[in-house]
């Protein structure tokens, strides 16, 4: 035991989520561990936040990685390119495929978000009243509704990335699309929920942030001075770069440049897409590789921590309200 507090953070990205999975995976399996007693919170967007609930409700991340390697061709069905042509003006995918997946019993079934054995913080946006929105598992006595929401209507919202798949209506008509949009980096997110939630101080938090590759672009003297059109295939992804690399620079600067350790291999422009399965096997290949060189990292600077128990202070046990009120601090 110690008084570290210790954040991982996953971004989003698609089907590149099998990255971060099978890193996760292979410390579990180089060190003999079980990451979900390493973190005292999770903070996952999108994919990572699909990843983030399937760790809480108790998958390994071995499993998610099955999870994305034979549900992943499923969900992102692009039969002879017709998607591709209909996503100039409609979105790219339906969700009916996803929701199959991971309504699954064998995925997250009809868990609900409350069930989660870690705390955890996903990201998504609310496009009806144009504002953040983030779901919590019940580890604050205010969070007292979202711990009802079944697994795999927050799974739906926080990766309902806009053009890609349409906006989520699952959760009381509310129109979710991805926490992508404002934070595909949910570092800063996981270490303000620990901050002004958990009354942990600063100095106490470690965090492991996992991206899902970072494409080294460069990027064309016509967008100095460009327009809309200049600038239509470039938008989103410097969006998210910025955003994630603030993101990283921020907890840098407020932690300590040793206080944070962050995965997220350059690769080539177009070597890989958030909606291409095809490139698995790939990605597995780099999680590998990525894994393999910062293990020693991971395992000084994270396995020596273990975790106390986290007790949810609402739940389907009407009795968890009453013998879980330990502190904020939840250890």
């Amino acid at each position: 035991m110690s008084d570290r507090f210790q954040v991982l953070s996953l971004d989003g990205g698609g089907i590149k989520g099998v990255f971060s999975a099978a890193v996760l995976a292979a410390i579990e399996e180089d060190l003999s561990v079980k990451i979900t007693d390493h973190f005292d919170l999770i903070a996952g967007t999108s994919t990572g936040g699909v990843i983030a609930l399937g760790l809480g409700l108790g998958l390994t991340p071995k499993e998610m990685v099955e999870f994305y390697v034979s549900r992943g061709p499923a969900i992102l069905s692009n039969p002879c390119g017709m998607r591709s042509l209909l996503h100039w003006a409609y979105r790219k995918f339906p969700q009916r495929a996803l929701m199959k997946a991971l309504k699954d019993p064998k995925v997250f079934g009809d868990k609900k978000l409350g069930e989660s054995i870690k705390r955890l913080v996903i990201p998504s946006y609310n496009l009806g009243e144009d504002d953040v929105y983030l779901f919590k598992t019940p580890h604050h006595e205010r969070l007292k509704r979202d711990w009802k929401v079944p697994a795999w209507k927050v799974a739906i919202a926080t990766s309902a990335a806009p053009t890609y798949f349409p906006s989520s209506r699952h959760i009381d008509h509310v129109r979710h699309i991805d926490g992508g949009v404002w934070a595909n980096n949910p570092t800063m997110v996981g270490i303000v929920e620990a901050v002004s939630m958990l009354n942990i101080s600063l100095d106490q938090i470690y965090v492991l942030s996992l991206g899902t590759s970072d494409e080294v672009i460069r990027r064309s003297s016509g967008l100095d001075s460009g327009g809309k059109l200049a600038w239509a295939n470039d938008a989103v992804t410097l969006i998210l770069r910025g955003q994630s690399l603030g993101a990283y620079k921020q907890a840098s600067h407020l932690l300590g440049m040793n206080k944070v350790l962050r995965l997220d291999p350059k690769v080539p422009d177009g070597l890989f897409a958030l909606d291409k399965p095809n490139t698995k096997y790939e990605l597995l290949a780099k999680a590998a590789h990525e894994s393999r060189i910062s293990m020693p990292a991971i395992e000084t600077g994270f396995m020596q921590h273990k975790c106390r128990l986290y007790t949810p202070l609402y739940g389907t046990d009407e009795t968890i309200g009453d013998r879980g009120r330990e502190s904020n601090h939840g250890n």
